[in-house]
């Protein structure tokens, strides 16, 4: 699996869009920590559900 992000990245839920924007904190292994703007911090795992990166104009 190798995921499109790194710590520092903006994305978004697909599945969740009324989470916000988030931002990557950490990736360890196929967890991954986002800190969402709507919900806080929330721990994805990666081998479920794809976040999609977005530039700075979203």
């Amino acid at each position: 699996m190798i995921l499109d992000y790194e710590p520092g990245d903006k994305v978004v839920n697909p599945h969740n869009k009324n989470w916000g924007v988030g931002q990557v904190q950490s990736i360890i292994k196929d967890k991954v920590t986002v800190n969402f703007e709507n919900v806080g911090k929330i721990v994805i795992n990666a081998k479920i559900i794809e976040l999609k990166r977005v530039n700075e104009k979203y």
